[in-house]
């Protein structure tokens, strides 16, 4: 395996919302909500990390986005906060997440500087009406 890093590795997609102010942290000036960087993943977060994610209190919000194929999304929380990035690796549950969607989760420090959070432990508790799919399910 060469150091090199994979094609996907530098590419920062961000996704379009309108709806957040410009003074958010996860905001660029064009009001499209940028992803962390590194994208620290269930499978990558160190037991330190998660520990310091466990000792947070539960936290309630609302689903932004989500996008299935590129596997991560946005959290809106109840208390006001700026919207809160999300991992596919830290959702629980059969469903896939549709806007709207009641959630709970944990708030973990993103690495290096552990200055900007992303949730963790996320559990949908209460489905909006439309149809939602299992993640074994293909996508539409």
């Amino acid at each position: 395996m060469s150091g090199s890093p994979l094609p996907f590795e530098n590419k920062k997609p961000a996704l379009s919302s309108p709806m957040l102010s410009p003074q958010e942290p996860h905001l660029h000036s064009n009001n499209t909500l940028s992803l962390p960087s590194p994208i620290i993943t269930r499978r990558t977060r160190t037991e330190s990390i998660s520990n310091r994610a466990l000792q947070n209190p539960v936290e309630t919000g609302k689903i932004k986005e989500f996008c299935r194929s590129k596997g991560h999304g946005f959290i809106t929380p109840d208390s006001g906060e700026p919207a809160v990035f999300v991992h596919i690796s830290d959702i629980e549950g059969c469903y896939v997440p549709l806007p709207g969607d009641e959630v709970k989760y944990r708030l973990c420090p993103i690495p290096p500087k552990f200055e900007k959070n992303q949730a963790v432990h996320v559990e949908i508790v209460h489905l909006t009406p439309e149809v939602h799919l299992q993640w074994d399910s293909p996508s539409p």
